[in-house]
């Protein structure tokens, strides 16, 4: 019987590494040809990886929350037949780039210190916020380093994980910082010391205060923040913290473009089988405010201006969980209304059914994020880094407006609508900032209402 390696595969560009979340096989289990073996996450995205063979899973290589590399072999599968598929395989793996092995008896630790320890440390990875390689983990539990001490190492790898080194460079400070004891000094000087700067490490166990507890029922749910989750606060945090967030804000009439879509949407959804909805018209009119001003489709890398060539424009969407994703339609300029409007309802049901790829998340130049849904005339949303603008469209309301005729000014009922940009104000000025939200308010507002689409 001949063993399949299952790789992790490849999940678009720049996508070099992905967490196991969960598995959904086990070793014994047996596997028919695309059942899925595990569950993956990169960034904001969950992915299942199926398996191409029918046999039965022998060994799972990555245990849940553990960091793989594309291209690493992730679990074992005995297949019937002979040994070329898995000959294939191993070719495949030998040509595909592959971190590089380190066995952590193979690190240069710093010496015994012949110090024997006195309590037992923490090392329940699951109750920190961040992500630690297999081979973090091994040599934190090796030198002793609880999690919370981890997590107070600074990182220097990607979205700033701790590396390998990053550890062992903290290890070999921290033993410069706490050298070994005078050897002249005698014993009662030297637990002397120790009960001044170390008390917690000689009081006996006995002599510890017990721990206040209030007799009052607690009440409170401690609910534990998800994967995704804890990526969207870091990434909020850190767009606040590198943008100079400014908001302006304008209102629009679009009662054009609501009578509109009222006469066509049926014989829209009857022709095309796709509901038309707001934001695929919201999303040309940015197109084309963007293509008008094309200095809001830029980022900024450190004192370089990058002017973005394509048009990528992501929505923000809500899942059912409650999180949020921005799946992004690409070259959005270069499409009709027809297929916006095709690819917004499909981004959108994949994003529900957790469907997404992680290059349809990937490559957005600005973002739209439509508010209106849930009742909000107005918001002030955050940059989705490393982009420099996002445009909040909230609801739809009648209300009377001051409209001028040949006749003279009179009150009428009418749809309006508020529109909030928020821009980096590093790079783009209030006249940009203020001039792009006002142009996308005139397309909407000078909507043919004779369309035909």
């Amino acid at each position: 019987m001949a063993q399949f390696e299952l790789l992790l595969p490849k999940m678009g560009e720049s996508v070099a590494e992905a967490t196991v979340i969960k598995w959904a096989k086990q070793p014994g289990d047996q596997i028919d040809v695309d059942d899925v073996v595990l569950e993956i996450a990169t960034d904001k995205v969950d992915s299942e990886v199926p398996s191409p063979v029918k046999g039965k899973l022998v060994e799972q290589r990555f245990q849940e929350n553990d960091v793989a590399q594309v291209g690493d072999v992730i679990a074992i599968i005995d297949v019937e037949g002979d040994s070329n598929t898995n000959n294939v395989v191993k070719e495949e793996i030998n040509s595909s780039p592959q971190a590089e092995e380190v066995k952590v008896d193979d690190i240069p630790y710093l010496p015994e210190t012949g110090v024997e320890e006195t309590e037992e440390i923490e090392h329940d990875f699951s109750k920190s916020d961040k992500f630690y390689s297999p081979l973090v983990k091994s040599i934190a539990q090796e030198e002793n380093i609880s999690v919370a001490e981890l997590d107070k190492v600074e990182g220097t790898g990607n979205e700033g994980r701790v590396t390998k080194d990053d550890l062992l460079n903290y290890i070999k400070s921290q033993g410069t910082q706490n050298p070994q004891a005078d050897t002249t000094a005698t014993p009662i000087e030297t637990k002397s010391e120790k009960v001044t700067e170390e008390p917690a490490v000689i009081v006996p166990k006995a002599q510890v205060a017990p721990q206040v507890t209030s007799s009052k029922p607690m009440t409170d749910e401690i609910i534990e923040m998800d994967r995704m989750r804890k990526v969207i606060a870091e990434h909020m945090i850190s767009s606040k913290e590198t943008a100079a967030h400014v908001t302006s804000f304008v209102e629009a009439d679009v009662t054009n473009l609501v009578l509109w879509r009222e006469r066509v949407k049926g014989a829209f959804e009857k022709r095309e089988g796709e509901k038309i909805t707001f934001t695929p018209i919201f999303v040309e009119a940015v197109a084309k405010a963007i293509k008008d001003m094309p200095m809001i489709n830029i980022s900024l890398n450190g004192n370089q201006i990058i002017k973005k060539k394509d048009i990528n424009i992501g929505m923000a969407a809500a899942l059912p969980s409650g999180n949020l994703i921005v799946p992004v339609i690409k070259n959005a300029d270069q499409l009709n209304l027809v297929g916006l409007t095709k690819a917004v309802n499909d981004l959108a049901k994949r994003a529900r059914g957790n469907k997404l790829q992680p290059d349809e998340i990937k490559g957005g130049t600005f973002t739209l994020t439509n508010i209106g849904g849930f009742g909000n005339i107005m918001g002030t949303p955050i940059i989705n880094q490393p982009q420099v603008a996002i445009l909040a469209v909230g609801a739809i309301k009648k209300k009377p407006a001051v409209l001028e005729t040949e006749y003279g000014d009179v009150i009428a009922i009418r749809h309006m609508m508020y529109l909030s940009l928020s821009y980096d104000h590093r790079i783009v000025d209030g006249s940009l900032g203020g001039s792009f939200v006002k142009r996308v308010a005139d397309y909407l507002e000078q909507w043919d209402a004779n369309r035909e689409v």
